[in-house]
């Protein structure tokens, strides 16, 4: 009895406590054919093409449809359908895998039949005719803008290298660039001449007495009066008295357009040309915009500005800093008919792409990311700006004049075409 008891517990201890699974065995179910065929032919489907209604037909048997009714409709419940058909990969890798010799044979018989192919092959043309023209409607505002880009770049460079060339451009330049003390007689004729149309009659003696401009900073109302000078009226003289003071405080002529205040701060300009403040950074220009539109306001004798102005410009930098712009250019408007008018819009469609970016970032951006984002950003700008300063002694004077102008007409046009995605494509920009 023991021996017994002994050799059962040795064998169940060697049999397994949990039994083992048994092996499933794949189910296969019956699958018609009529669950493949076509709604058209009735037989196995070739080449499936699924409509947007959810039907699906043979590929050659739509190509049918279509040539003979001319229509984008599902044969069988008559919905358009939108686009045009695709070929079902995984219907027809299925269909080919479970009826493989009926596939074949049918494929055979399509390619045999010189009407269906014929079909197949204008049901296709007519698909890529419409991917074609759908492209071109989504592309056609970027291609009308690149040409009209191209040639006013063209012209643009063509107008820069005829007013460069013939020198009209650099008088001026020098006169706001060099020392008045080192003006010459013709210098100084032509910073008269500057001064407006009621100065033609005193530019002869100053010409004829080759009064340079050490010449100039020593006259004052006594010289002016009398001879050969002989400014007899008090208000002409009292002007060419103070455009000189202001001369003498400067130390050279103060610019008076947009052009002018370019050659005054090329570098500043052109460092910051695709920045939207690069028409207000230098103090020096805030104060001297104030000074010769609001005269009145302000003397070069006190350059400082009160804190009320700098609170107004501080608020409106931080908050709103292309009005900055609007409001320079607008005061520029009978000086710059079309130039002013260019920058207020580019600054009304920066203040919409702005706009823009911010409401996407606020809604999809997560605020953890968003100290990366702006350190991103202002490392770009930093390095952006640092390669230029490097780069600035060896760039020549054209090409730095070709990029400023680019930037100042073309920029608008640019964008609008922004603009325009922006708004008809939010969720395609946000990517």
């Amino acid at each position: 009895i023991r021996q017994i008891q002994k050799q059962f517990l040795s064998r169940s201890e060697e049999r397994p406590l949990t039994p083992e699974p048994r092996q499933s065995k794949p189910r296969t179910s019956n699958i018609s054919e009529a669950e493949f065929s076509c709604h058209c032919c009735y037989d196995i489907l070739v080449n499936p093409t699924t409509l947007t209604c959810g039907h699906n037909f043979c590929r050659h048997c739509l190509a049918l449809w279509w040539e003979s009714s001319r229509k984008n409709e599902c044969p069988e419940c008559r919905e358009k359908w939108e686009g045009f058909p695709k070929i079902n990969i995984l219907l027809r890798d299925a269909t080919e895998k479970i009826f493989r010799e009926v596939v074949e044979r049918r494929r055979a018989e399509i390619q045999a039949n010189p009407k269906v192919s014929r079909s197949l092959l204008a049901f296709q043309r007519y698909g890529d005719k419409l991917g074609r023209s759908k492209t071109s409607q989504n592309k056609g505002a970027g291609f009308f803008f690149s040409g009209v880009l191209t040639a006013l770049t063209c012209v643009a460079v063509v107008v820069l290298v005829y007013h460069w060339g013939s020198g009209v451009v650099e008088q001026q330049d020098l006169l706001i660039s060099k020392p008045v003390s080192h003006w010459t007689p013709e210098e100084v004729v032509s910073w008269l001449e500057q001064l407006g149309p009621w100065t033609e009659s005193y530019r002869k003696p100053f010409q004829l007495e080759n009064v340079n401009g050490r010449l100039l900073l020593m006259l004052g109302d006594e010289e002016l009066l009398k001879s050969p000078f002989s400014i007899e009226n008090q208000t002409h003289r009292r002007a060419v008295l103070a455009e000189l003071e202001r001369v003498k405080a400067l130390g050279v002529k103060p610019p008076q357009n947009l052009w002018e205040y370019k050659v005054s701060g090329e570098f500043t300009q052109y460092a910051s040309e695709s920045r939207y403040l690069h028409t207000l950074c230098e103090k020096t220009l805030i104060l001297t915009v104030r000074h010769l539109i609001r005269p009145e306001l302000s003397s070069f004798r006190s350059l400082e500005p009160s804190w009320q102005q700098w609170a107004e410009f501080l608020v409106k930098y931080l908050v709103l800093p292309y009005q900055l712009i609007a409001e320079f250019a607008w005061d520029w408007l009978t000086v710059h008919y079309w130039t002013s008018r260019f920058i207020i819009v580019n600054a009304m469609l920066l203040s919409v792409l702005e706009a823009c970016s911010l409401w996407r970032l606020w809604t999809t951006a997560p605020i953890r990311t968003l100290p990366q984002k702006t350190w991103n950003h202002l490392w770009k700008v930093l390095s952006q700006g640092f390669a230029f300063a490097l780069m600035w002694p060896f760039i020549p004077q054209f090409v730095c004049n070709c990029l400023f102008y680019w930037a100042l007409y073309f920029s608008p046009i640019i964008n609008i075409d922004l603009v325009v995605q922006q708004l008809m494509h939010p969720e395609t920009q946000a990517r």
